[in-house]
């Protein structure tokens, strides 16, 4: 098998002063592998990659890439040349009848690049423009391996839908991926495998991101109950010790049937009423009062008579293309920004933390500890209430030594999460939050999600990460790009059917207008209902994961048979590896039916 990988890490470390990051990790990646690597931040993603791609030599094992493998380094390509134009990057400088006769470079560069002009210099870009170019070289190179850190940042909802549909098409062409993303839409709609860095370890799971969370779900559940079991062991050998006579026990055992299994005894992630009834008794009645608003940039006109009320409690999504005036919108709420005409009027008990997808806003010379406690004392004053910090700080990840690090000397996740920290230390009731996802780990996002969760005012998010807009929100309103604010009933995917078959909006390349939804469902010539792009993609994506599960059950079935003729004479030890054998085949049934029904689903 090692042969067939393109990547072969075996027992690798790596250490950056004494703490170890990557401790005997052996892991390998194979042609058409896409796998997903997830981890807080610092705990070793980066470092992986760069050991994996030769960027970085591990302080022991060793990495052994396929002599001719060809690697594309998504961080690679934004680094910028003097002189360099996009058309440089991307297409080696040829002019546009060259490059756009070929369909397929064609296609990537309207999606990923329809507002940028090819002929401008790189250093004139914005740090996201770069990152999109960077991402469009890559996916016009010939590489075998895509290195992908973030990959979705700067990108709007729809560029993220189309950048997986992208990808799918290259790994059914048996290019492989490593990717690093917060975006757990993406991963789940990418990945065939995750890979979880944590304690200077790699943990693998088959699947996508949604299988990765019932698999590490189930391996805490068995964690949980192996720990009450030997609790229980020592309770009873203290009961023993004591009484002087031992108690006879049996072991139980447990069977996860499915996923709803785990989640059964779970409530809803909040209680919606009775958020909106606190909500109410904390802001009044008003919160956001927009009457036929006019808001215009040249000539353009990003809002065209709006009017809209916005209540105490609601929790909106608000979606759109890049340029589509959504952050504008923020800004028009908290009064920085005025109307042409038209009135924003604000409720008045309002106190409105506003995140913008900077991160500045801090002062480089305090610590983590200063930073918080002077915000306390603001509050305080404020409000008249203490607001509790500790727990907060120590989900968030400030704990120990980072507490006195000095804001200057935090990376760019760092400083995010003590931005947003400090947003909650406000005791906002009101919640305008501006790409809130960008340079946050997925641990941190789900630290944050559970927080909202039981948090009682009103919220208004943009952001393209979709898996965390879904989480957090109740609906979805889409500015159009035509002046229009417009409610979407079925959130995300009604806006990308909308896209799909309007072209609205900046950057609307004609390719994408006239391009049909693969989420749509059609009919065979019989009339019987046929699987959309979306369920086909996710049957081979189940192929695969339970290709791989069933080599793994043929494998343990090979080794009881070798160990059954081992015991020959142990029938004690024949019966118990008699039923283990039993079990594996139930198992491996039961997946290669599952297996049938995912390659019927995956004809189409």
């Amino acid at each position: 098998m090692a042969a067939t990988n393109l990547v072969n890490a075996e027992n690798v470390s790596i250490s950056f002063g004494i703490r170890p990051i990557l401790s005997d990790v052996s892991l390998g990646l194979a042609k058409g592998d896409v796998i997903g690597v997830v981890g807080r931040n610092g705990d070793g993603k980066s470092t992986l990659l760069k050991v994996l791609t030769g960027a970085l030599e591990p302080d022991r094992g060793r990495v052994i890439r396929t002599g001719s493998v060809s690697i594309g380094v998504l961080t690679q390509a934004e680094q910028v040349v003097e002189g360099q134009s996009v058309r440089d990057l991307i297409v080696d400088g040829e002019p546009d009848h060259v490059w756009a006769r070929d369909s397929y470079r064609r296609s990537v560069v309207e999606h990923l690049l329809a507002d940028i002009d090819l002929d401008a210099q790189l250093s004139t870009l914005s740090g996201g423009e770069r990152r999109r170019a960077g991402l469009v070289s890559l996916m016009l190179g010939h590489h075998d391996l895509l290195v992908l850190d973030e990959p979705t940042n700067h990108l709007d909802v729809e560029a993220v839908a189309w950048l997986a549909d992208h990808l799918n098409t290259l790994q059914q062409r048996n290019i492989a991926m490593l990717v690093v993303s917060h975006d757990r839409w993406f991963l789940d709609a990418i990945c065939n495998h995750v890979w979880e860095v944590h304690d200077a370890v790699v943990d693998a799971y088959d699947g996508g991101y949604a299988a990765y969370v019932l698999a590490r779900a189930e391996r805490a559940r068995q964690a949980a109950a192996n720990e009450a079991r030997r609790q229980n062991l020592v309770r009873k050998e203290l009961a023993w010790l004591r009484r002087g006579a031992p108690a006879r026990t049996s072991k139980p055992k447990f069977r996860i049937e499915a996923a709803n299994t785990l989640i059964e005894d779970v409530p809803p992630p909040r209680d919606r009423l009775a958020l909106e009834q606190f909500s109410v008794s904390r802001l009044g009645k008003d919160v956001f009062d927009l009457e036929d608003v006019v808001l215009r940039f040249g000539d353009r006109t990003l809002l065209d008579h709006l009017t809209w009320s916005i209540g105490p409690g609601e929790r909106i999504g608000l979606l759109g293309v890049n340029g589509a005036g959504k952050t504008t919108l923020l800004s028009l709420l908290t009064q920085e920004l005025a109307p042409n005409s038209g009135t924003v009027k604000q409720g008045k008990t309002l106190r409105i933390g506003h995140l913008s997808q900077h991160v500045g806003e801090l002062d480089d010379r305090e610590t983590v500890l200063e930073s918080v406690n002077r915000l306390k004392q603001e509050t305080k004053l404020a409000t008249g209430k203490d607001a509790s910090a500790s727990n907060l700080l120590q989900e968030f990840g400030f704990t120990g030594d980072k507490l006195v690090t000095r804001i200057g000397e935090l990376s760019g996740g760092e400083r995010r999460r003590l931005q947003f920290l400090r947003l909650l230390l406000d005791e906002p009731n009101v919640l305008l939050l501006d790409e809130p996802t960008n340079d946050l780990d997925i641990d941190t996002l789900t630290v944050i999600e559970d927080y909202l969760d039981t948090w009682p005012g009103t919220l208004i998010v943009v952001s393209h990460d979709r898996y965390f807009l879904e989480r957090v929100t109740d609906v979805v309103y889409a500015l159009m790009g035509d002046g229009r604010c417009v409610l979407l009933p079925r959130g995300v995917d009604e806006y990308l059917e909308h896209r799909r078959t309007h072209e609205t909006g900046p950057g609307k390349s004609a390719h994408m207008a006239a391009g049909a939804s693969p989420e749509q469902t059609n009919t065979d010539d019989g009339g019987a209902p046929k699987a959309s792009a979306a369920e086909v993609r996710q049957a081979r994506k189940d192929m695969g994961r339970i290709e791989g599960q069933l080599k793994k059950l043929r494998q343990r079935r090979e080794m009881v048979h070798v160990q059954m003729a081992e015991a020959a004479a142990d029938y004690s030890r024949l019966a118990e590896l008699q039923a283990e054998l039993q079990a594996a085949d139930d198992e491996v049934e039961e997946l290669e039916m599952a297996w049938l029904e995912a390659a019927e689903l995956a004809e189409g």
